[in-house]
């Protein structure tokens, strides 16, 4: 019986179970089963109580329960720091990684609150870590003037997704202790364990496993990059990170008095810069509410730097301290004052002939600014925080920008001189890349009439349920055609690796055959003139060799994706296939492992002796269309990457490092990376 139960099903046995319970649910009034009972009645109304409701949809509060959302739980507690900070009373942050997964987040900020709210009747500790909407963060007289966190629900959120909680403040003079366990249940009351010169928060906290199931490992370098742009977004406080998993603790600290003048040049690492030192530009204006009497005090800061890069989305946004990747007003009033005041400067100095325009676009390219609002009464398009909506706002940083680069350029001359150059140059490789485009629309790229021949479609035309695989080679092409659901999957082959786009002239990527297929297939257009609306296909899935030349592939497309689809990775519509490293045939089964750890899994399972075949796949190709299929492309059993860009920041030095024209900071990468590669296939 034991031997049954662990034996390792193969993937025909396991894909026929599927069809047969899939069948079996079909015969079923589906109808039926979903009609609810007929006498609904109060006594079937749910009230959930305090923290229940986060614990029955943790979704509605931190999005997913997968691995974004156990790193989100920092971010709530960190935030709250940073909160501080912002009040003026905070100017160290310590987060710890302990070990077996629990974090501590401490900081020197003025401590939560410790005497009894009155609405509660409850400590302020008690009442801000168990009470959703609960604060100091609503305005008017509260404990903050800006913040990030605008809602309440932070603290409480993360204390009712972890299995214990212990919260220690010391403030006036002494030092409390309480305890949550359970999804934030209080063991006891807040009390006084003693004294203490200190002041500050500190919180420790275990995410419960049985809501992220999926994993509750943390990422060093995932909370090293938010507590990195935490610190550029807030000069002079210092982030330090302690991983204390390992037998011996890794420490990093973070600390930038430049503020985002040093977040700016740390994203153009690798570039050559026209400005050497950002242009700095701050100010802050009163504004009067629609009610005639309430007054706010809006503060802007940019630093902006142009450099030989010829992308034109270097803009990075934030207010509060959250990123607001869709942009927003704080975003048009910096395009307004480039526009206002570059072309007026070039004009006066009589850089710029009277016949002669500088678009936005111009002014963009090879711009890499950082705008940071702070907003005591912020307004999100949506309820992601991706978008600023404040109308005033897009006039304060026009001001602020435009008063502060003017000045700079009269100042500057020789530094004004290089920027005008600069734009100009892009607009006129901008008109030289039009009539170059012009040249090709009929063969490729831009009329999208006619669709690629290489491209095998899919009859199905809802583009959520279409997908699209871009195959290396013509060989895995073909058993991909042939494997494929002709229903909702389509097949693009591409003959050897595209352009790099990072180095290539517009004009070469504009005439490459490969290049165009893509851009006809997904049907969306290209850069500024990209509509997501419009894409043919919900996933594009990348599908190479897991090989170095594979490997190089993938990166030649993302760069490309990231150059000039960039919203199919803002929007997470690109994915990775993982294609099976070895196959073991077994007594007339075939068994497939991805990566070394599941082939000694098989080796031990199917009690395997020592020397026994098995296949190692060089390439795609090697499979046939069953085997492609069944370990690739099956919707039901495939293994896919989903490529998305937390941190534009990071990505945009990554990519330069990575495939721009200076070697060095390449070979600086490698070095320091080198160590990480395991299993070089060359």
């Amino acid at each position: 019986m034991a031997d049954e139960e662990n034996k390792v099903p193969s993937s025909n046995e396991i894909r026929e179970e599927e069809r047969f319970q899939y069948e079996k649910s079909d015969v079923t009034n589906e109808k039926e089963l979903e009609k609810g009972k007929a006498d609904y009645g109060a006594s079937d109304l749910q009230v959930l109580e305090g923290l229940e409701a986060v614990r029955k949809r943790p979704g509605m509060y931190i999005a997913t329960t997968a691995s974004a959302g156990l790193h989100h739980l920092v971010w709530e507690i960190v935030d709250n720091s940073i909160d501080e900070a912002l009040a003026g009373y905070c100017k160290s942050i310590v987060v710890t990684i302990n070990k077996g997964e629990s974090i501590t987040v401490k900081d020197d900020g003025r401590g939560v609150p410790v005497d009894v709210v009155a609405k509660s009747g409850l400590s302020g500790v008690e009442t801000v870590f168990t009470i959703l909407h609960a604060g100091g963060k609503f305005g008017g007289d509260g404990g903050y003037k800006v913040s990030g966190g605008l809602h309440g629900v932070g603290a409480s959120v993360v204390n009712a997704l972890s299995s214990w909680m212990d919260v220690t403040v010391c403030r006036d003079g002494g030092k409390y202790f309480l305890r949550f366990e359970n999804g934030g249940h209080p063991q006891g009351h807040l009390a006084r364990i003693g004294d203490s010169s200190e002041r500050g928060t500190t919180v420790t906290f275990q995410p419960d496993p049985t809501i992220f199931t999926e994993t509750t490992t943390y990422n060093y370098e995932t909370i090293k990059n938010h507590l990195r742009q935490m610190a550029f977004l807030n000069g002079g406080i210092s982030i330090t990170l302690i991983d204390a998993r390992g037998d011996e603790p890794v420490t990093e600290t973070f600390k930038y008095d430049g503020g985002i003048r040093e977040y700016v040049k740390h994203i153009d690492q690798g570039k050559v810069a026209v400005n050497e030192e950002p242009i700095y530009c701050q100010g802050a204006q009163e504004v009067t509410l629609a009610d005639g009497e309430t007054k706010l005090r809006v503060y802007a800061e940019v630093a902006l730097q142009w450099t030989d890069s010829y992308s034109s989305d270097g803009v990075y946004s934030f207010c509060n301290n959250i990123s607001t990747k869709e942009g927003g007003t704080h975003n048009s009033g910096l395009y307004d004052a480039l526009t206002r005041v570059l072309p007026a400067y070039a004009k006066k100095v009589k850089l710029l002939k009277d016949d002669e325009k500088l678009g936005k676009d111009d002014c963009l390219e090879g711009l890499t600014a950082v705008i940071s609002v702070k907003h005591p009464n912020p307004q999100y398009e949506g309820q992601t925080k991706t978008k600023l909506g404040n109308s005033e706002v897009r006039r304060i940083v026009s001001t602020v920008v435009g008063d502060s680069l003017e000045q700079f350029l009269m100042e500057n001359p020789d530094i004004g001189k290089k920027v005008i150059e600069k734009i100009q140059l892009a607009s006129r490789a901008r008109e030289a890349a039009r009539k170059a485009r012009e040249a090709v629309r009929k063969t490729s790229v831009f009329e999208i009439t006619t669709l690629p021949g290489k491209l095998a479609d899919c009859s199905s035309k809802d583009p959520e349920v279409c997908e699209l695989y871009i195959v290396e080679g013509n060989s895995a092409g073909g058993s991909a055609k042939e494997g494929r659901d002709r229903e909702t999957q389509a097949i693009l082959p591409l003959r050897g690796k595209i352009l790099n786009v990072e180095k290539a002239r517009e004009e070469r990527i504009w005439a490459n055959a490969e290049i165009g297929n893509m851009i006809t297939a997904i049907g969306a257009g290209v850069r500024e003139e990209f509509d997501i609306s419009k894409i043919r296909y919900h996933k594009i899935v990348i599908m190479t060799d897991a090989d170095v030349d594979g490997d190089h592939i993938r990166i030649l497309l993302l760069t490309f994706f990231y150059r000039f689809m960039r919203p199919l990775l803002d929007g997470g519509y690109v994915y990775i296939a993982q294609p099976p490293l070895y196959k073991v045939d077994y007594k007339g089964s075939a068994y497939y492992a991805y990566n070394d750890a599941q082939l000694e899994k098989l080796r031990k399972d199917l009690n395997l002796k020592p020397g026994f075949a098995f296949q190692r796949y060089k390439g795609l190709g090697e499979m046939d269309a069953e085997q492609l299929w069944e370990t690739t492309m099956d919707p039901k059993v495939r293994k896919m990457i989903r490529i998305t860009v937390d941190d534009a920041a990071d990505a945009e030095k990554v990519f330069t490092q990575l495939m721009g024209d200076e070697v060095a900071p390449r070979r600086d990468y490698i070095t320091q990376n080198a160590k990480f590669v395991k299993n070089l296939d060359i």
